[in-house]
């Protein structure tokens, strides 16, 4: 997958406006974004990007006294997180939480790099421990999204359940409901070094027999012959709207649909297309400024 990585030049440069440009320029295909002294630098796929629209993002920019220059250029094909993958995260610990309570202790998820363990590990026995090796893939549970999805299939009856993973990335959220007793996942990314990963994780986390990965966009579910219990997808708005009526045409009748990668912002027009494809709204969470909605469909 070939991107380009552009650099934005803010005057002046504010923590405020910075935020505020990776969350438009998100909605504008923009995968990834680093901020700079003077700005960010944001990272899209070659085929997804649309200057011009881009263009009408900056033009119409919400800070008032804020001018925004850019340059484009094609990123290098590396790996732009290598540094970080060498270096690992930290354990993160997720506890169930349901209507915004916590559950109980007993009900706890550890992701992990597989260098750095929780110094606990062994008061922790009834864990449930995932390994994730990220590579140029989003998804360690670092995300406020990826926490939250979590958080609440820790929450979910999923013993015997066909799951789907849109937009798999590291495919964690996948491997976390095979390992809560889901029975087959699928799952599928645009990005191909997604895939991989996603087959590499599932490898090291031994669920590799049950989760079946594929390269490509929603149009993969036009030739799915089977339906989903329950279906997952954090990704950014646009394609969330984009692609809603496909996760619809593969959900089974009482199945769910969990959907994050936005802002508590855009509840309102995700929630809108759901209910125009005859799904109900069920819940709804926040951390910080990102969101996650709830869906079931009769």
């Amino acid at each position: 997958m070939k991107y380009y990585e552009v650099t934005f030049t803010l005057t002046p440069c504010t923590q405020d406006a910075q935020d505020l440009l990776s969350a438009l320029a998100g909605e504008a295909e923009f995968e990834t974004f680093e901020e700079t002294a003077d700005g960010l630098k944001g990272y899209v796929q070659q085929t997804l990007f649309d200057s011009q629209a881009l263009d009408d993002i900056l033009h119409d920019f919400p800070l008032d006294g804020i001018q925004i220059s850019y340059h484009v250029r094609e990123a290098e094909d590396r790996d732009w997180n290598e540094q970080w993958e060498q270096e690992g995260f930290e354990p993160i610990e997720v506890r169930c939480v349901t209507d915004n309570v916590t559950c109980s202790d007993e009900q706890l998820l550890v992701i992990h790099d597989g260098r750095h363990l929780p110094s606990d590990i062994d008061h922790q026995p009834s864990a449930i421990m995932i390994e994730i090796d990220a590579h140029l893939a989003f998804g360690t549970g670092t995300h406020e999204t990826t926490r939250m999805i979590c958080a609440t299939l820790l929450g979910t009856p999923l013993k015997g359940k066909r799951v789907l993973d849109c937009g798999c990335g590291t495919g964690i959220l996948g491997i976390c409901a095979l390992k809560l007793g889901a029975a087959q996942c699928t799952a599928y990314d645009i990005d191909e070094w997604s895939v991989d990963n996603t087959r590499h994780n599932s490898i090291i986390n031994q669920v590799d027999s049950l989760l079946t990965v594929m390269h490509g966009d929603a149009s993969l579910l036009d030739s799915q012959q089977v339906s989903f219990d329950l279906v997952m997808a954090n990704i950014n708005r646009n394609i969330l709207l984009q692609d809603m009526s496909r996760f619809v045409s593969v959900m089974a009748p009482g199945s769910t649909l969990l959907l994050s990668g936005f802002y508590e912002e855009d509840c309102e027009m995700l929630t809108h297309a759901a209910q125009a494809c005859g799904l109900t709204l069920k819940g709804k969470k926040q951390d910080d400024a990102w969101a996650m909605l709830i869906f079931t469909r009769p």
